[in-house]
């Protein structure tokens, strides 16, 4: 028996109750909230995060500095990367095996065999957790939308909502507005919300939302400024400037991400320390994640091995902007998608970076795109494209080709978790 046999039966278990990934409604949650007395409403103060993108990467800043200011904080994320365990975060640890397998147990004979989705009962596993264990304060990320999140149960200390784009189409709206208003339902009346650059579309929708539920914001561009002078990043807002470091995280997207962390900072009253921390100790794998040991790095030899696992339009742009501003280098991409992704808008900013794609299937997703989907996608948009049988084999051809290369293995979260399974 593995070490996580007994949390992977019981999720297997989970993931029969509902027939559908994702069906967005509340009412499910209600019920097994309910039936484990309420665990939301006696969770340290919360900080609830939504955004189309940088939801991962400002919540790993926020706790960094809450836990540079000596705070003990839980954080919730999805999805998992290379272990369920990833999403609950207890006072700063990874859950347990045990606890995590007792914790799911408990919230399965609860729900006494009604339909709810994998992500419902698992979220409220996590609230459960959270419930349980003295914590400064709680980090929720919202697993998809806003208004009709699983997360979306509670009454935050502070709502942040990162740069909105178009995603999830399907059960969020094709417009950017009607996309904002899905997000803006995390906003809660007399709580205050930190936002991030957003498009005026979707600007325009969440102050409308704080507005008509009395809740202060706290906007990019009005209530708070960032950017880069220097090498350094330099942060505004009302209280003063700060001169700090610029993040660990790669890339000219994540001064936005910090600019949002900064500001939750800066209105719970973290000092100084607390935000140098946010910029230097802040951790969130996939995300331009240089991999330095592993079977993977021993077959790329000389050649520079990343990883990063954004899969949306803008996420094409923000890591086609990161490779522009890295010393020059053949690069290759090893890339592999979901079919419910705009993968032409994802690769179509990449083609000016990159010197060839090699396209893979993502192993056991039945969601993946088919490499040659994605190769033929990656060709009409200028790429140099062709498929290979899995990572390994792409990863071989570009090395005996161009043995110094960079290579970025990148698309879906899915690949990025794989990878981190595989090159551990």
């Amino acid at each position: 028996m593995t070490a996580s046999s007994s949390s992977d039966q019981i999720l297997a278990r989970m993931m029969a109750l509902h027939p559908k990934i994702i069906d967005l409604t509340l009412d499910r949650v209600w019920r097994l909230l309910a039936a484990l007395e309420n665990p939301q409403e006696t969770l340290p103060p919360v900080i609830h995060i939504a955004g189309t993108n940088g939801k991962g990467s400002t919540q790993a800043m926020i706790r960094a500095g809450l836990e540079g200011w000596g705070k003990s904080v839980h954080a919730y994320t999805s999805p998992h990367l290379a272990r369920f365990h990833e999403r609950i975060r207890l006072a700063g640890e990874l859950i347990t095996e045990a606890h995590l397998t007792d914790i799911l147990d408990e919230c399965y004979a609860k729900n006494g065999g009604e339909n709810i989705t994998y992500f419902e009962i698992t979220t409220v596993a996590g609230l459960l957790a959270f419930s349980r264990m003295p914590a400064d304060f709680t980090l929720l990320e919202v697993g998809l939308g806003g208004r009709l999140d699983a997360t979306n149960v509670v009454t935050p200390e502070v709502s942040v909502i990162t740069p909105i784009s178009i995603d999830h189409e399907q059960f969020l709206g094709d417009t950017i507005a009607k996309i904002a208003a899905e997000k803006a339902g995390i906003i809660k009346r007399g709580v205050p919300v930190i936002v991030g650059p957003q498009p005026e579309d979707a600007l325009e929708v969440i102050e409308a939302t704080a507005q008509r539920l009395g809740a202060p914001v706290i906007a990019y561009g009005q209530h708070w400024h960032v950017y880069e002078e220097r090498g350094r990043l330099v942060y505004q807002d009302e209280r003063g400037l700060l001169d700090l470091p610029l993040p660990n995280l790669l890339g000219a997207h994540q001064i936005q991400n910090a600019g949002a962390a900064l500001a939750v900072l800066r209105h719970l009253g973290a000092d100084e320390t607390a935000c140098e921390a946010a910029m230097t100790e802040a951790s969130w794998p996939a995300r331009m994640q240089r991999l330095q040991k592993g079977p993977l790095v021993e077959t790329a030899g000389a050649a520079e091995l990343w990883l990063d696992g954004g899969h949306n339009a803008a996420a094409g742009q923000a890591l086609a902007a990161v490779l522009a501003g890295l010393p020059k280098r053949p690069t290759h991409l090893i890339c592999g998608m979901l079919n419910t992704k705009d993968v032409s808008g994802y690769l179509r900013p990449l083609a000016a970076q990159a010197d060839r794609l090699i396209a893979v299937t993502i192993p056991e997703e039945v969601n993946t795109l088919p490499a040659e989907a994605t190769c033929d996608a990656a060709r009409a948009v200028g790429l140099n494209a062709e498929t290979a049988a899995d990572v390994n084999a792409a990863l071989e051809a570009i090395v005996a080709q161009t043995p110094e290369a960079r290579v970025l293995i990148c698309g879906s979260l899915y690949l990025a978790g794989h990878i981190l399974r595989q090159n551990s």
